[in-house]
């Protein structure tokens, strides 16, 4: 009679200790779901990466050598301009807010995404920096890419127009437009921290505002836009050397006109000196045209390596809100996080292209553009050139 009291009472307490069990193991056993956050009252899943110790090895190798490459290559080009005298000109300033704003990048923008990459992706630097971390990134990420756009109009007259455009590249000129094109940056980082477009931030993840309205406006004057110019820029100086190339091709030949008339030694002496200014006119114009080459390979690594670094970050980010919704990324973290990189891997090179771009540039003002300048004002502008040299070095 006890066993038949007490059967009921034990296969109870067997039943209630197997459904705590499996409760505890269901708990402790890792899912192969992402984790699941509670995001401004919606779901929103994000799945926090996990490393082993070899793996975190590499990767904060990787992304400290980026960051450091890119604050060197950077810095080295802001201590060139302001400690080299001859580099002090107006028509660097925008080389520096090039350096300066992909110096920012590195200095105030990597080393938390590098933190954050090497934990698996989990943001822990609290949700009141997350939007200040934002603001900076997109505020010199823009800086950096619209400054380039300027770049591009900035050679573009340079090397069109080099006896009026010059006259207007003073100190005062150059500065308002670098100052323009920071405005302009601060302006897209203002909308999330005024209330028009709230960054996702619960606490774990940090993400830019995914509102339709605003995701659209953003890359397009962040990326669409400057990149467009670009591109008509870049292709006008191109056909601008490909012109000139064809023209100096087929100068310098004697004209009939020439050999007529006159005695014979004097006709003699004609042709010598007709065939040693063809000759001089020959080498000149073999050294435009190779400089007219390298400077159309330099703008084809120009455009090739900002599309190469930015384009696919910003179709994704464009195309984001609008497959995975407003409030939380349905993109992989490790694709996400990758084509970050990609593009911050712009800064890294941008000083070296430049740099040569910018030496290039110089010897192309007066190589393309001279040959339907008249001879007077030519010889002027080089005389000119040519004085102010000799008065720096006095």
């Amino acid at each position: 009679m006890i066993a038949e009291s007490l059967a009921p009472r034990l296969l109870k307490i067997a039943q209630d200790a197997a459904e705590a069990a499996a409760a505890a193991a269901a708990a402790t056993s890792p899912s192969s779901q992402p984790q699941v956050m509670e995001t401004n009252g919606t779901r929103c899943g994000e799945l926090i990466l996990s490393y082993g110790r070899v793996e975190k090895v590499l990767i904060g190798g990787v992304l400290t050598m980026l960051t450091l490459s890119t604050i060197c290559g950077n810095l080295l080009v802001v201590i060139s301009v302001c400690f080299v005298k001859k580099l002090r000109q107006p028509s660097n300033y925008l080389i520096v807010s090039l350096a300066v704003a992909d110096l920012s990048v590195a200095l105030a923008v990597m080393p938390f995404v590098s933190i954050t990459d090497l934990i698996g992706g989990q943001w822990i630097f609290g949700q009141v920096f997350c939007n200040v971390f934002i603001a900076m990134d997109v505020m010199c990420c823009t800086a950096s890419i619209m400054t380039l756009c300027v770049i591009s109009i900035d050679r573009y007259l340079g090397i069109t127009k080099p006896l009026t455009y010059p006259v207007r590249q003073n100190g005062c000129c150059m500065a308002k437009m670098v100052v323009s094109v920071w405005l302009l940056s601060a302006s897209i980082t203002l909308p999330p921290l005024f209330g028009w477009a709230q960054n996702v931030n619960d606490g774990r993840v940090c993400l830019i505002s995914q509102d339709f309205g605003y995701t659209v406006y953003s890359t397009a004057v962040a990326f669409y836009i400057p990149m467009s110019v670009m591109l008509i820029m870049y292709y006008r100086i191109y056909r601008a050397a490909k012109l000139s190339a064809a023209k100096h091709t087929i100068t310098g030949f004697p004209r009939e006109g020439e050999h007529r008339g006159g005695a014979a030694p004097t006709r003699v002496s004609r042709l010598l000196k007709t065939g040693e200014h063809h000759q001089r006119r020959k080498r000149k114009n073999q050294s435009i045209f190779k400089r007219e080459q390298k400077a159309a390979a330099t703008l084809g690594i120009v455009v090739g390596a900002f599309s190469f670094c930015w384009l696919p970050f910003f179709l994704v980010s464009t195309a984001r809100p609008f497959v995975c919704g407003v409030e939380c990324s349905c993109v992989p973290l490790w694709l996400e996080r990758t084509l970050l990189w990609l593009g911050y891997a712009n800064s890294l090179i941008n000083p070296f292209i430049y740099a040569f771009f910018n030496r290039l540039n110089n010897r192309l003002h007066f190589a393309l553009p001279m040959e339907n300048v008249p001879p007077s004002v030519a010889l002027s502008c080089i005389s000119s050139s040519s004085q102010g040299k000799l008065r720096r070095r006095s």
